[in-house]
């Protein structure tokens, strides 16, 4: 029998959404936050430079017994397919959601949701399945670790998110593929926006050429992670997904770390702070070396380099006895094995910040290159890729109890750091959902990140290689009770062609000049001042020529005339003039 964790997990691994023989809301449901409404209204915002993109919503409709959902082609209308008597067989509607041209908005209106999906697709239509299951249709989803899939050689990508009675939880995603850039915006009922800001436009290709760049340095084959069509960069894999294709990747390539790391705990605990009930655990290396034993609580193995990349096999699959509590353990450990900071810091994850991620030479390059492209450094790269100790946040989630309105932007164009994602202070477990959410009971980020331009959230990496179009621009922010008043105005407003296409370049120039005016210093203003007030005086002496043609000629001719009265022999001497 399946629960709604399963059958959310088994769609991870599976590339197939099934409903739940057990149709409950335990994994998604959070107590003592706000309900939120029946519906809820997703912009999808087109800054491709396609005017065929067709978006696709798929989940469990938790309101329906979480039974199979996705939204037909007017973006409202829920089609539940009905069980098939065999496998790939084809929906009975038509699903794809067809988007305005490049600078438009269509909405949507999605129901509570569990394990869904927004699917993007440009310059062709994708192709979902049915199979047959025992508590309803299985639907199988695009996969890129399958060659035969009719999907594979297109360009599309996915956000994922769930909307239940509690709250609204979205996030970008790599921890299967980088290929198309999406960035959210999520405006709450109180007024204020969270921003994660995607990739910017060439994101794709700067993955593929850091993924070149790094296999050049160690050859271990980051660059068969790159896949191309006819030329162009398609997508890059994570690695989970170039093993699925190629299982000789990466073979050996953890053994010597994962070696230092298990020596170093053999007389020094390794203490994993559990962020739950459990507390805080202490574990050693046991006497062969093989695995690290946590006392009455279980042991973790060695793992390879599938169960480090992927999360869910081997030491990292769920096991008979303390399953809740080892998974817990082996969450923290695999997220210090990706970012190559377990032989280091032997308090897991305490004191883990971004600075130290990724810096040995043995580590989750995919990770790191796939950080590094995204403007603020945020974004699913792994399973446990929300794992932190205190420092930022790396998962690139939005989520609220009271959402208004949720924007999609598919294409980079929408690819910006908004300052508040660095220095918003992010609320407990308790009362917002994330991935990992079973595990996860506090999250504490730090008011900023090193890395980043804590005025801008530009990450430097990039910004050599964003264009000036691209590059984000300072706002204005209105005092808390008018963003208030005028939020969902402003929300409808946004959401029109006319916005985008007319008002908002106007805005954009408006705002750029408040900015800089604003941004003067008081020094900078009162010299400008002056040399107002400079030329002026000198204007109105008449020392400056200010007069049509022919006039200062007049005035210098009437000055020599009354300089002469003190001449003694009243000659005047004029020059002439051309």
């Amino acid at each position: 029998m399946t629960t709604l964790s399963d059958v959310v997990d088994l769609q991870k691994s599976s590339n197939v959404l099934q409903a739940p023989a057990i149709p409950d809301t335990s994994a998604d449901v959070q107590t003592g936050a706000t309900a939120t409404g029946a519906t809820l209204s997703v912009g999808l915002y087109n800054s491709t430079t396609s005017s065929t993109v067709y978006a696709y919503v798929t989940g469990l409709a938790l309101d329906n017994n979480s039974a199979v959902c996705l939204l037909q082609s007017d973006g409202s209308t829920a089609y539940y397919p009905v069980n098939p008597t065999g496998v790939s067989q084809p929906l009975l509607a038509n699903c794809a959601i067809p988007l305005g041209a490049p600078g438009s908005t269509t909405n949507v209106t999605i129901p509570h949701l569990a394990g869904a999906r927004i699917w993007f697709c440009v310059g062709n239509t994708l192709t979902f399945l049915l199979n047959q299951g025992t508590s309803g249709p299985g639907l199988v989803e695009p996969a890129v670790n399958n060659t035969a899939d009719l999907n594979y050689n297109l360009s599309w990508d996915f956000c994922e998110f769930t909307f239940n009675t509690s709250q609204v939880y979205a996030n970008i995603t790599y921890v299967d593929f980088v290929c198309l850039p999406i960035a959210l915006t999520l405006t709450t009922s109180t007024g204020t926006t969270q921003h994660v800001g995607g990739l910017p436009v060439n994101g794709l290709d700067n993955v593929c050429s850091g993924l070149i760049a790094q296999n050049t340095k160690d050859g271990a084959g980051w660059d068969k992670l790159v896949l191309t069509n006819n030329g162009t960069n398609l997508r890059a894999l994570a690695p989970t997904n170039g093993i699925a294709l190629d299982n000789t990747l990466f073979q050996d390539y953890w053994t010597d770390y994962v070696n230092s790391c298990w020596n170093a705990y053999i007389s020094t605990p390794l203490v994993i702070d559990t962020q739950s009930t459990w507390g805080k655990v202490s574990g050693l290396t046991s006497n062969d070396r093989t695995e690290i034993t946590f006392g009455t609580v279980g042991s973790i193995t060695k793992p390879n380099a599938t169960d480090i990349f992927g999360a869910n096999s081997g030491a990292f699959a769920p096991q008979v006895n303390n399953t809740a509590e080892l998974l817990n353990i082996g969450a923290r450990m695999d997220a210090a094995l990706n970012r190559s900071t377990l032989l280091s810091n032997a308090n897991q994850p305490d004191g883990e910040v971004v600075t130290t991620f990724y810096t040995n030479a043995v580590t989750n390059h995919y990770s790191r290159i796939t950080h590094a492209a995204n403007v603020d450094g945020r974004g699913y790269t792994f399973p446990y890729d929300d794992v932190t100790g205190g420092g930022v946040d790396q998962s690139g989630f939005v989520s609220d109890p009271a959402p208004t309105n949720l924007l999609i932007t598919v294409g980079g164009g929408n690819a910006y750091a908004k300052r508040g994602d660095i220095e918003q202070n992010f609320q407990s477990a308790r009362s917002r959902m994330k991935r990992s959410v079973q595990w996860i009971e506090d999250v504490k980020v730090s008011p900023h990140n090193e890395m980043r331009d804590v005025e801008m959230g530009e990450h430097p990496k990039l910004l050599a290689e964003m264009s000036p179009a691209l590059a984000p621009k300072p706002k204005i922010s209105l005092p808390p009770f008018v963003g208030r008043f005028i939020a969902p105005y402003v929300s409808k407003l946004q959401a029109s062609p006319f916005y985008s296409q007319r008002l908002r370049p106007l805005l954009d120039v408006i705002n750029q000049f408040l900015v800089s005016f604003l941004s003067l210093s008081l020094r900078a203003v009162l010299s400008r001042l002056f040399l107002v007030a400079f030329f002026f005086v000198f204007y109105f002496l008449g020392l400056l020529p200010h007069e049509v043609k022919g006039q200062s000629q007049r005035r210098i001719l009437e000055a020599a005339v009354a300089a002469s009265n003190g001449n003694v022999n009243g000659t005047i001497v004029v020059q002439g003039t051309s």
